[in-house]
């Protein structure tokens, strides 16, 4: 029988790193040029074929990354289970911000959130900033997942999404009978993604 597995995902990073860019191209296999700056935050929804049996549905809050929404975060990745932290390797700043969402993730979000760094615009390859090994022993450092990406010409995009919902508890779930226990929990009003039971019969493949 074909499970589907539901999980909230939530993309962070400064501002003009791609994020938008990262999600609708891994949503729509879209790519646009010029992009108006996320408000607020957006909300997409997505799922992988991991095997026959096996299909993940990430719904995505895509955050705002300028300074006067970084308040909002909070209600966001609260609840969480994987997050995106997205640097411009272009940029050399961007690193730097990504490494305090991080922080404040393992800090604050879940203790068993599954974190991912991507080091967005690899097209752009002659402005690099920041070299694949300073992110990369960062990363290993930091137990995080780490890609390389181009939203603009897909590099990675899907490899990065896929390795996050392989890295997913889905055998702890499926032993639990679906319950995804304190994550099922949602006090605030906010669209709850483990809805105490984060699996469902029937793929959506």
């Amino acid at each position: 029988m074909c499970k589907t597995y539901q999980f909230k995902l939530v993309l962070l990073g400064e501002s003009a790193v791609g994020k938008s860019s990262l999600v609708t191209r891994f949503v729509k296999d879209h790519f646009d040029e010029y992009r108006e700056s996320t408000i607020g935050a957006a909300f997409l929804a997505q799922t992988i074929a991991l095997d026959d049996n096996t299909t993940v549905k990430f719904e995505i809050w895509d955050t705002a990354g300028q300074e006067r929404y970084k308040s909002l975060a909070p209600m966001y990745y609260r609840g969480a289970n994987c997050a995106v932290v997205v640097y411009d390797i272009t940029q050399a700043s961007s690193l730097d911000k990504a490494k305090s969402w991080v922080d404040e993730l393992q800090r604050q979000a879940d203790p068993d959130i599954v974190i991912a760094l991507a080091g967005n615009k690899t097209d752009l390859e002659a402005r690099r900033a920041i070299d694949t090994k300073t992110a990369q022993e960062y990363a290993d450092e930091a137990g995080l997942l780490f890609f390389e990406t181009s939203a603009k010409t897909a590099h990675n995009v899907t490899e990065l999404f896929t390795a996050i919902a392989k890295r997913m508890p889905l055998e702890q779930l499926a032993n639990n009978n679906g319950r995804a226990g304190r994550r099922g929990l949602n006090t605030r009003g906010e669209v709850d993604l483990d809805r105490a039971n984060n699996t469902s019969d029937g793929c959506a493949c």
